[in-house]
Order: C-alpha cells, then sequence, then structure tokens
C-alpha cells in the first residue's frame, strides 16, 4: 500500500480540526485520558474512524483491517455510525501509538510516514501492523522510547 503524502500544513489543519469538534477530538487529543473509557465501552462514533484514518494516511479498508473489521462489518459501521467495543480500544490504541510517534517526531505528516513505513526492527512489518496487538503495541512505544533516548537497539 502506497503511503498518501500530506503536507505538513494540512496534517495542522485536520489536527485542529480534530481538536475544534468536541465529539471527535477526545481520541485524537487524549487517547488515555480516564474519561475515554466510558467512551470506549459504549463504543466510539464513526467520526473518529474517519479523522483518524486521514491523520495516518490509509485507506478505510486498510484502517478497518487493523480493527479487526471485515468489509461487511465496515460498512455497517458506516450504516449505525458507531464502532464496537474492540474496535473501539483497537482505535484508541492506534492513536496512542500516533501520539507517541507525533511527540518524538514532531511532524503530523512524519509520524504517519514512519507508521506506514516497513521497519527491521519489526521483521519489515510496518509500525501500524506489528501494532496489532497491544504487546506489539507497547513494542512500537518502546522502540520510539529507545531512539528518543539514543539507545541502539
Amino acid at each position: 500500500m502506497k503511503y498518501k503524502a500530506k503536507g505538513n500544513e494540512e496534517m495542522k489543519a485536520m489536527l485542529a480540526r480534530a481538536e475544534e469538534s468536541e465529539e471527535s477530538s477526545s481520541v485524537l487529543r487524549e487517547p488515555e485520558a480516564a474519561y475515554m473509557v466510558e467512551r470506549v465501552r459504549d463504543g466510539l462514533d464513526f467520526g473518529e474512524f474517519h479523522i483518524f484514518r486521514e491523520m495516518i494516511g490509509v485507506t478505510e479498508e486498510r484502517l478497518g483491517a487493523l480493527l479487526g473489521m471485515s468489509r461487511a462489518t465496515l460498512h455497517r459501521r458506516k450504516k449505525t455510525g458507531h464502532l464496537d467495543r474492540s474496535e473501539s480500544d483497537r482505535l484508541v490504541r492506534y492513536a496512542r501509538i500516533f501520539h507517541c510517534v507525533n511527540a518524538f517526531l514532531q511532524s503530523p505528516a512524519a509520524a504517519a510516514k514512519w507508521l506506514n513505513s516497513p521497519a527491521f526492527a519489526f521483521n519489515g512489518e510496518t509500525p501500524l501492523d506489528y501494532a496489532d496487538t497491544e504487546i506489539g503495541a507497547r513494542e512500537v512505544e518502546a522502540l520510539i522510547g529507545r531512539i528518543e533516548h539514543g539507545v541502539f537497539s
């Protein structure tokens, strides 16, 4: 899958739109905040899916697959307008990783590109693919921490 490059200004505008929209900003702004527990349990609004998809530069089908959704399930979620609990939890996991990478790289566009690029540390998988489990997600975060602190991996 090709990464659709977005200019840094366009990515900043998307982040700003996410922060302005009370309904869709919570996952993208503070994915680990305590108030997210109830929202995840109830199922996130499908708008969160779309905003995050644009930010990381993947197709609906790709993000749906990362969240464990078949095409049919993705279509149903579009109609209902809500993700279920497990899909919401996975979306928050990916948002947490995005925030970690973005904080280090200081650029949403660079974070999206890094997340979509194969990495030697993950046996050639992209960080997004490697983070399909919680333990994989923690490894992605740990790698960013090691790079940030200059630890040879």
